[in-house]
């Protein structure tokens, strides 16, 4: 979870800078392109079958999740990158709120005292004194976080009907890859150059190498220890915002982001398994 959190922060990063020469939707369809090819060339070669059971199911959280990236991308060009990453990730928070509807469970106390120092936290980073254009990619970051959450929940289903973290995967890549493709072709198109090769492919390895981390360690580790390191991404994204763009919050703000990351480990621990 530590080399997820240390390559979804590069990719944060990488976003930022792309986002001077492309959209948000081009930054989704190369961040995406790179993950789909090699998602497909790892299936083929191992024999693994595409074609799945529960394609409506697919369809909706990939759906979902390429409106929530696109939103992300859009909050980490507007916004600090630590408090564009923060809103993000709210995703838990949001989770907690509709999984117990969804999924027909029942919510644990705990995890309403969660939810409730979790949206305090956003309250202090979205407070009314943002100037508008803060407030606008603001509300886009913490949208992001809310389609995420639902999206987390599709993926909760899927795999109890028995389907395989890469397949839902590639079908995220593929969704992305043609939305955003499509919308490059109807609304607007950057050309590449030689130069923008190298931070292209940075973002779709980083997107990648994250990506499989973060499925492997859900997979194979303690969920209540890697959700709670989940949040380490928030940390060196705030770093990465003060190296490279002498980013700073004020005291209130980071009390905000720390009552959302809290909200989130707290949620993250009193969610059932």
């Amino acid at each position: 979870m530590l080399v997820a959190a240390f390559f979804f922060a590069i990719m944060g990063a990488l976003v930022k800078i792309g986002g001077q020469t492309f959209s948000s939707a081009e930054l989704v369809f190369y961040r995406s392109f790179f993950g789909l090819l090699f998602i497909f060339v790892l299936a083929r070669r191992q024999n693994l079958q595409l074609r799945t059971p529960v394609l409506g199911k697919q369809m909706t959280r990939s759906i979902l999740g390429f409106v929530s990236l696109v939103m992300f991308f859009y909050a980490i060009n507007a916004l600090p990158l630590a408090t564009a990453v923060t809103l993000n990730y709210t995703s838990p928070l949001f989770m907690a709120t509709f999984a117990p509807f969804m999924l027909h469970e029942k919510p644990r106390k705990l995890l309403i005292l969660a939810i409730a120092l979790g949206f305090v936290g956003v309250v202090l980073l979205l407070k009314p004194s943002l100037n508008g254009d803060e407030l606008l990619a603001g509300t886009i970051g913490l949208l992001s976080g809310l389609t995420a959450g639902i999206v987390y929940v599709h993926v909760t289903q899927l795999a109890r009907a028995g389907e395989p973290d890469w397949r839902t995967v590639f079908y995220f890549t593929l969704v992305c890859t043609i939305g955003a493709g499509f919308w490059m072709l109807v609304h607007h198109f950057n050309p590449v150059s030689w130069t923008d090769l190298p931070l292209l492919l940075g973002l779709g390895a980083s997107a990648t190498i994250a990506q499989f981390a973060m499925t492997r360690a859900y997979r194979t580790g303690n969920h209540l220890v890697v959700g709670s390191l989940a949040y380490t991404t928030v940390v060196i994204a705030s770093l990465f915002g003060i190296l490279l763009w002498g980013e700073t919050l004020s005291v209130d703000r980071w009390l905000a982001v720390a009552l959302i990351v809290l909200g989130g480990i707290i949620s993250v621990r009193a969610s059932p398994r």
